[in-house]
């Protein structure tokens, strides 16, 4: 019998991903999936670079890294990656990383009548161009030296939109065909480009909003989540959400060796939200 995989948030478990001495740059990754990509990798014996665009969320991050795994050297790399200047200043302080995992994005549901032009060209700059440009800068670096891995955070609306946040559903769309553009380049390497679509997460933000949706019932979290699922995402087969270490389990595999045979995957973790076959 399998048990439920329950972790809490920032909790992780290390496997033997035989990653050790490893540097990964982990976008967006003081909190939610980053963090637990960040924490799961650190949990492998790799060194973290923890950004995010406050400094002292990032120091916060890394302080934490650093007593959970002893062992390894987190750093902080605060910055806002959509700003060219920035971007420029991490590139010269960090010229190589082994892994990079393009997590950093924002969202948020709003009607197709609402997103202005200027909001569409937010979200392309924060979700779409700041990874191109990290994955320009170091994705030659990579090939060069044969090894490397890169993987792009997206989400089950890249494939199945729900028509409540198109103008985030169309960029991570993009991150799909990005991702596989890339992936043409890396052919007969060591080399690899990924993308990982997650379903429903437990992010912090989201465990507030349920505590918040259920504050008058005396009952316990789990007994919530159930109760929001059953409402809301009654199409979820999972029926709750994904915890953020899993996806973080998910990714320090196909950063690993033993990942080396996934190349270009759109790679689901939906929670069987995609009613599809393919």
């Amino acid at each position: 019998m399998f048990e439920v995989l329950n972790y809490s948030i920032g909790e992780t478990c290390a496997m033997d991903m035989n990653l050790l001495g490893k540097t990964a740059l982990v976008t967006g990754s003081t909190k939610g999936i980053g963090k637990a990509v960040a924490m799961e990798l650190a949990g492998e014996g790799v060194n973290v670079l923890i950004n995010g665009r406050s400094r002292e969320e990032a120091e916060r991050t890394v302080d934490e890294i650093r007593k959970a795994f002893p062992e390894t050297s987190p750093q902080a790399a605060a910055a806002d990656l959509t700003d060219i200047t920035q971007r420029e200043a991490l590139f010269e302080k960090y010229p190589q990383v082994d892994i990079l995992v393009n997590n950093m994005g924002i969202y948020e549901i709003m009607g197709y009548a609402d997103a202005t032009d200027e909001i569409w060209e937010k979200y392309f700059r924060t979700n779409v161009l700041a990874a191109n440009a990290l994955c320009r800068f170091y994705l030659p670096r990579m090939l060069e030296n044969n090894k490397g891995r890169v993987i792009f955070i997206a989400s089950e609306e890249a494939v199945m939109p729900s028509g409540q946040m198109p103008q985030y559903a169309v960029t991570k769309s993009a991150l799909l065909s990005l991702s596989r553009s890339l992936s043409r380049l890396t052919a007969g390497t060591e080399v690899t480009v990924n993308t990982i679509m997650p379903g429903p997460t437990l992010s912090e933000k989201v465990q507030q909003i349920i505590e918040g949706i259920y504050a008058a019932d005396n009952i316990p979290f789990a007994e919530k989540e159930k109760k929001f699922m059953a409402g809301n995402l009654p199409q979820s087969e999972l029926q709750r959400f994904i915890r953020p270490a899993e996806i973080g389990k998910l990714a320090a595999f196909i950063c690993s060796p033993y990942g080396a045979a996934f190349r270009g995957s759109a790679v689901r973790m939906d929670g069987g939200m995609v009613p599809t076959i393919y």
